[in-house]
């Protein structure tokens, strides 16, 4: 389905961008790869390092509309991943994170419909069920906006995935803690018992694909992921590393959930299995309030969220199996200078 086609990637000199342009860049799928970005000095490294005549660099802002429509020009597929991810700063500046994660998926679904994209695929996070910070506040925004366009298209394609934390993706945990631990400095936790869900790049982008291969309108898709805690996950490397640093407990920031909601029991009512995912159908229904108010979901009542509490969980040895197959473990640890680095 991607033979000779253009995938124009939003957010593409970050973690997930890059992973799935690695994905594709030395195979026949697509004929060309456009990089959409605000960040001229990582397009810049990326053109000298990657050295592709498959790829093409545009600069500019999901939030300024013109700048995403020059750049849709003439693709057939988009990977939307421009988003603004940090909790922290999100919260302090949650207009901001609306501009972007709102506002600038609204610009690029419109770009792809004037341009007869055939299908866009928009990523979301588990942080948009049940939202208590801001970060996740914009990005079920995100969803509700993206859902909503699905149903007015008739050429472009409009669907999701929403995926749990991405070990060793920028800003996360599993950096932190290793420059902790190569630092001699204690490993700041937030809660031992904080849960969270655990996924490689490679999991990401395996649900993207599906997405594009199986997506209809409106469709939300969610990777089954294990999970566990943040006390464990510290544990494992700890000892993959023979560290003996002390972990510090700090408390729960600000917005910080104990664990996180993939599909929330409304969700799951409707989920369908699809082996290693779930299919979420958009809810079509229209603005007949009857709909609503006079007819139910008795199911709902009785049905578990999918969160990461409920989950498999993998414990100490479980973490150190998976930590040992990420890029950034095997070069900073096991000194594999070949394993694939993104950017950090």
């Amino acid at each position: 389905m991607f033979k000779n086609k253009t995938l124009l990637i939003t957010g593409g000199t970050g973690s997930f961008g890059s992973a799935v342009l690695n994905r594709f860049l030395h195979t026949e799928h697509f004929s060309e790869i456009r990089i959409f970005s605000r960040d001229e000095k990582k397009q810049d490294d990326m053109r000298n390092t990657l050295k592709s005549d498959k790829l093409k660099f545009y600069i500019g802002d999901v939030r300024d509309a013109s700048s995403i429509s020059n750049a849709m020009k003439d693709v057939d597929y988009v990977f939307h991943a421009a988003a603004l991810k940090q909790v922290p700063s999100c919260e302090f500046f949650p207009l901001e994170a609306t501009k972007t994660n709102v506002f600038g998926t609204q610009n690029v679904i419109d770009a792809a419909i004037s341009n007869n994209v055939a299908k866009v695929i928009c990523l979301s996070t588990d942080k948009a069920a049940y939202p208590i910070n801001a970060m996740g506040i914009s990005k079920a925004l995100m969803e509700k906006v993206a859902i909503a366009a699905s149903r007015n298209s008739t050429e472009t394609v409009v669907c999701l995935t929403r995926y749990g934390n991405v070990m060793a993706s920028r800003g996360s945990v599993i950096p932190l803690f290793l420059k902790q631990i190569q630092q001699g400095s204690a490993l700041t936790i937030t809660d031992p018992n904080m849960t969270r869900f655990l996924m490689s790049l490679e999991d990401a982008v395996d649900l993207v694909l599906f997405a594009f291969e199986h997506g209809n309108p409106g469709d939300l898709f969610v990777n089954k992921a294990p999970a566990g805690t943040i006390g464990d996950l510290a544990q494992a490397l700890k000892e993959l590393c023979n560290a003996d640093n002390e972990i510090k407990v700090i408390g729960t920031r600000h917005g910080e959930k104990l664990y996180e909601t993939l599909c929330t029991r409304e969700e799951m009512v409707k989920a369908q299995d699809m082996g290693d995912f779930y299919r979420i159908p958009a809810d079509n229904r229209d603005l007949n309030y009857a709909q609503y108010f006079s007819e139910g979901e008795t199911d709902i009542s009785r049905i578990e969220d999918y969160h990461s509490h409920n989950t498999e969980q993998q414990g100490v040895e479980g973490m150190k199996t998976l930590l040992s197959g990420l890029p950034l473990i095997k070069k900073e640890v096991f000194g594999d200078v070949t394993a694939i680095q993104y950017p950090s």
